[in-house]
């Protein structure tokens, strides 16, 4: 049982920079994966990056080597730097916690918008 809260999102130019925030509460933190997903308008939502509980990392081809997925276990939080960032990038993320077969916990979204 979890609750997830993002932060950070906000208006960037192409080619800058922001850092997304996912603030959990609850039990057992440490043993959840986290992803992070994006959704435009008129498009499905789709997976951008995930760690794992042991650390182990994922990353949308769309967003390898510009993206990187950290956590912070005693903070209960997980950070998704985004760099160079591209019109084609705007989006709203969500974060989601993962555990097996469990079913999931979402947030509630943070805005990302990048236009010149």
């Amino acid at each position: 049982q979890v609750q997830l809260v993002e932060s950070g999102g906000g208006l960037v130019q192409p080619g800058g920079s922001l850092t997304l925030s996912c603030a959990a509460s609850g039990n057992s933190f440490s043993f959840y994966g986290i992803d992070w997903y994006r959704q435009a308008p008129g498009k499905e939502r789709e997976l951008v990056a995930g760690i794992n509980s042991g650390g182990s990392t994922m990353y949308a081809d769309s967003v390898k080597g510009r993206f990187r997925i950290s956590r912070d276990n005693a903070k209960n939080t997980v950070y998704l730097q985004m760099n160079s960032l591209k019109p084609e990038d705007t989006a709203v993320y969500y974060c989601k916690a993962r555990w097996g077969l469990r079913n999931p916990y979402w947030g509630q979204g943070t805005q990302v918008t990048v236009s010149s």
